[in-house]
């Protein structure tokens, strides 16, 4: 067994008269007078991995002499759409008669580009004798007043519509008067936000590629990584729960194509402090698109051509979709959540389609057009009768699937 050297009373101790450290006191004005002092174990490794890998530099949104805990947004899944607002009246309007373009060329004018259709300005003028409205600065106090009923064509999209009033595209969303600092963001973050979110409803609601269907890249570009991995798993496949029109509009060319590239707009953005989360932005828009029937118009998987499409020629029929939706983005404080600065994060989504079929699932909206009203497929609509332009009721969430008043 090892011996265990102990000191013996001759060895000297703290009472030895050539002690060095008799008489020194180790207290807090010691310590700070040292001159050397001793690096942690922890610095002293991170200072030889940092010589052969240096640390990167802090990113420019970090705080760089703070630490602070980053937690995962806590993500509910947005609440469900009310189901579509279907079919107004049989009686409400007629076809337009007459044919100024084969049948097969309708798909042909979107696939070339919309812009061949210019800005509108060859629309003749209004046929209402509405006033011409501008972007909403507040929520309605009043639904819009009675249209004498009239029929569209593809050369007057919005006759007998209130929406002919209405501005077009962005310019009818309309956006805050002030746009002050609020919660953690400043007023420059403030207005970089708002500006997010209504390049988001342009690009979801009003670019020709997304509304043709044939990209919705624009939209996901604009997303947060998590909102933009879930839209795209529903444009890739679409279901009666997971559908991309709760995000955005796009329409089908072998079903529906716009006769203009004109879309009338009205709605606003708001926004509020979140508290500790940031920052909310709450959009309620109307979009209203003109349309005319593509090729495929009213087919089912399992259907040819409905009979009464061979009837008559429905080349310049022309209907209209509405569609409300009403969205909550949120912008969370970098500092405390995992997010992308700037992009926002889609909370709650709710819409209405007016002039819808009631069965929803292929991944695009599809209009009912007149000729598909005489030989009626799918579900009839079981829900109450609504204005689709009155934008002074509340969303509705009951899952049915109505009538509209008008289109």
């Amino acid at each position: 067994m090892p011996t265990i050297d102990e000191p013996r009373p001759d060895d000297g101790g703290p009472g030895r008269p050539d002690d060095p450290f008799e008489g020194l006191v180790l207290d807090e004005e010691f310590v700070r007078s040292a001159t050397n002092k001793e690096a942690s174990g922890r610095a002293r490794m991170l200072t030889e991995r940092w010589k052969k890998n240096p640390p990167p530099e802090n990113e420019p949104w970090r705080p760089t002499t703070e630490v602070r805990p980053v937690t995962q947004i806590r993500r509910s899944r947005w609440r469900r759409r009310a189901r579509p607002v279907g079919r107004y009246p049989r009686a409400r309007w007629r076809p337009g008669v007459g044919s100024a373009l084969a049948l097969l060329t309708v798909p042909v004018l979107v696939l070339i580009g919309l812009a061949s259709l210019g800005d509108g300005s060859t629309l003749p003028p209004k046929s209402s004798a509405l006033p011409t409205l501008g972007a909403e600065t507040a929520p309605p106090s009043s639904a819009p007043p009675a249209v004498d009923p009239d029929v569209p064509t593809p050369e007057r999209p919005w006759a007998g519509s209130p929406a002919e009033a209405w501005p077009n595209g962005a310019d009818g969303i309309g956006m805050p008067d002030s746009m002050p600092a609020t919660g953690v963001f400043s007023a420059k973050q403030v207005a970089a936000n708002v500006d997010a979110v209504k390049a988001y409803l342009v690009a979801g609601n009003l670019d020709p590629q997304v509304l043709s269907g044939r990209s919705a890249q624009p939209v996901l570009d604009l997303l947060d990584e998590r909102d933009a991995a879930d839209l795209a798993k529903a444009v890739a496949h679409p279901t009666v729960e997971d559908n991309p029109t709760d995000w955005l509009s796009r329409f089908n060319p072998a079903w529906a194509v716009p006769v203009t590239d004109q879309v009338k707009v009205q709605g606003s953005i708001s926004f509020k402090d979140d508290g500790e989360n940031g920052m909310l932005v709450h959009t309620d828009v109307t979009y209203v698109y003109a349309l005319r029937p593509g090729p495929d118009a009213g087919k089912t998987t399992d259907s040819a051509r409905p009979a009464s499409w061979v009837q008559a020629d429905h080349s310049r029929e022309v209907t209209r979709e509405i569609v409300r939706r009403s969205q909550d983005f949120r912008f969370y404080d970098p500092k405390h959540y995992k997010v992308t600065p700037g992009k926002p994060v889609l909370s709650h989504s709710s819409s209405e389609f007016g002039n819808n079929r009631c069965e929803m699932g292929s991944g695009y909206l599809e209009p009912e057009f007149d000729f598909m009203r005489a030989t009626p497929t799918g579900p009839a609509p079981s829900g109450p009768e609504s204005d689709p332009y009155d934008r002074t009721k509340p969303m509705r969430t009951d899952g049915e699937c109505g009538q509209i008043s008008r289109s």
